[in-house]
């Protein structure tokens, strides 16, 4: 991969890291931190039962999705790391270069295409 496409790529994975903190921080969660999600109910203590069950439905959809995007996160600040450190681009199971087209088309890869189909049991 040369230097320029890397550099693209970096710098939409800094984009991406920025985006997904600031979207974890807008819901209440403490990206990068163990704390736990703020929750945010305007109307605790009176509300009915029905009001109440609806707020932890709500509440737990948003752990589901924090969780998510942390995950996302996580595989953001890898790449850039990977990129940092020089590992950018090999495959972390086979050790064999990933197709470049798969890294702009997805940055966070970590592996390859044969060796996600594997893992996948894709034939």
């Amino acid at each position: 991969m040369n230097a320029e496409s890397l550099e693209q790529i970096k710098a939409q994975l800094i984009e991406q890291k920025a985006r997904l903190e600031q979207d974890l921080k807008d819901m209440g969660f403490h990206p990068g931190t163990k704390a736990p999600k703020t929750p945010d109910f305007p109307e605790s203590g009176g509300n009915s039962d029905d009001d109440n069950a609806s707020e932890v439905t709500t509440l737990a959809d948003e752990i589901s999705l924090g969780e998510k995007l942390e995950d996302e996160l996580k595989d953001t600040a890898k790449a850039i790391k990977s990129i940092d450190d020089g590992s950018y681009g090999t495959c972390k199971y086979c050790g064999k270069p990933i197709d470049e087209k798969r890294l702009i088309a997805r940055p966070t890869s970590s592996s390859c295409i044969e060796c996600k189909k594997t893992l996948t049991q894709e034939a």
